[in-house]
């Protein structure tokens, strides 16, 4: 049987490097994109070590860009399918609602939400007309849970995670299978190298300045804890190997199923009191 195709976005870091290898030493053909083809050196370096380069091809992809996208699907003729997709682009914009600008949130939902639709919009015609395709959306925790100083990455996910059940029920009947997977604090996790967070909130003059340091701090206290992205990239691993997917959501990661469950089941204020209580932040 031939290999399998699978694209990944965003696979020069984090979950998108770890699973690209991961795929790669699988024997699936993958094609890694990037917005910057020069960030691919780390990505062969690992394949290398691993003898395993022969099995990707690389591909320059900004999924805010329409002509992007458009070269990017237009290159996807070259493959004899297109198996699998996995949206894994984006970035975490951190700040007080008050203090992030309507721009700020622009950019961050280009990226994670329009990014992601773009991409999905380009792959999935060569998917229906073969009758069958995997969807993998790299969603977060955030996307079940707000979290005070994070709406605009909070907002982008539940959107996300909304759009991705909406687009499970429209191609199931294609024979194309959609999941999410919800990463909850790892190792890459958004308060990391990568975390941005809106200049406003940083300035020590804001009203929020102190919060955002309380949040900071009590991160900066569990980032011991953090999980190894590596079983992120295993369970996309077998993800994608499996026949189906046997459910929508795949929540993964310390603590992340109970929090889900604890949000279910207990009221609004009690819920707003055990986070209150583990951040140690006084209502006025």
């Amino acid at each position: 049987m031939k290999n399998k195709t699978a694209i990944i976005t965003g696979a020069s870091s984090g979950f998108g490097l770890l699973t690209t290898l991961e795929l790669a030493k699988r024997g699936f053909s993958v094609i890694a994109t990037m917005r910057n083809l020069e960030s691919k050196r780390t990505i062969i370096e690992l394949c290398k070590q691993h003898g395993v380069e022969t099995n990707l091809t690389y591909m320059q992809l900004d999924v805010t860009c329409a002509e992007s996208i458009n070269s990017f699907s237009a290159q996807l003729t070259a493959f004899s399918s297109v198996d699998i997709l996995i949206n894994n682009a984006g970035y975490a914009l951190g700040g007080f609602c008050e203090e992030v600008s309507i721009q700020e949130y622009k950019e961050q939902f280009e990226t994670n939400f329009f990014g992601a639709i773009s991409v999905t919009q380009a792959v999935l015609p060569y998917m229906r007309k073969q009758k069958h395709g995997k969807i993998i959306n790299m969603s977060s925790i955030s996307g079940k849970i707000g979290f005070p100083g994070l709406s605009p990455y909070v907002s982008s996910k539940y959107a996300f995670e909304g759009w991705t059940e909406c687009l499970r029920l429209e191609v199931k009947p294609y024979g194309i299978d959609v999941a999410l997977v919800e990463p909850g604090s790892f190792q890459t996790n958004i308060w990391s190298k990568g975390k941005k967070i809106a200049e406003k909130s940083q300035i020590n003059t804001s009203p929020y300045f102190s919060y955002l340091q309380a949040i900071e701090n009590e991160l900066g206290r569990g980032k011991g804890k953090y999980g190894n992205p590596q079983i992120v990239a295993l369970l996309i691993a077998e993800l994608c190997s499996e026949k189906e997917f046997r459910r929508l959501r795949y929540p993964i990661g310390k603590g992340v199923k109970l929090a889900f469950f604890l949000k279910t089941i207990l009221p609004w204020i009690a819920w707003e009191k055990l986070f209150y209580k583990r951040l140690g932040t006084t209502i006025i």
